[in-house]
This record gives C-alpha cells, structure tokens and sequence, in this order.
C-alpha cells in the first residue's frame, strides 16, 4: 500500500488480496491485483497526487460498460447474439441459417 492510504484502503487491498489468494493465485500476483484495484479506487476519488484518463473515465465494470467494448470489431456480433435476434424478430428457419445468413435477414 502507498503511504498515506486511508485505512479503509488498506483494509480494501487485504480483501482483495486474501480473496485472490483464496481463488489460488500467488501471493506476488495477488499482491499486484490488489494494488492495482485500490490504486485505481484512489484515483477516481481523488486521493491519489497522479492518475491517468483511464483509471478516471473508464466505466467502473462489465454491467456499466453495457457490452460497449463486445463485438464491436470487424466481425460485429456473434452468431449465438444474432440468433438471438432473429428469435425475438419471430424470423423463420433461422435455426439452419450460418452467421451471414442470420446478419442478412435481420437487415444487418
């Protein structure tokens, strides 16, 4: 822990150290994941001298970000997500289709 952590830092960083240790990760990695985590915390509240844009303006964990950061590449959604659609959309044969097919009926 940095010098000057508050102490409810403190106790934040041996949670997620003990947790990680629990869950058979090695003590040095469990020391650096519980860092990391608390030194971010410190950041976006302000108690850390040094931040970066990331640790400050990043969506905090996977149910804010909403799925922003999944399949949005080359290869778009995947073919479970667009047979998903294509159920919602009641679209017919859809369980023969391949992943082209599925995106082409839905109008992708």
């Amino acid at each position: 822990m940095p010098a000057g952590s508050s102490r409810k830092r403190e106790r934040q960083y041996e949670h997620i150290k003990e947790g990680a240790e629990k869950r058979g990760t090695s003590e040095k990695r469990a020391k650096e994941i519980a860092s990391r985590t608390v030194n971010k915390q410190r950041a976006r509240s302000g108690e850390s001298g040094t931040r970066s844009k990331v640790s400050t303006q990043d969506p905090k964990s996977a149910y804010e970000r909403g799925g922003r950061r999944s399949h949005s590449g080359s290869q778009g959604p995947t073919k479970n997500q667009l047979y998903a659609d294509a159920k919602r959309r009641g679209i017919e044969g859809r369980s023969s289709m391949d992943k082209e097919q599925l995106r082409k009926a839905l109008g992708r």
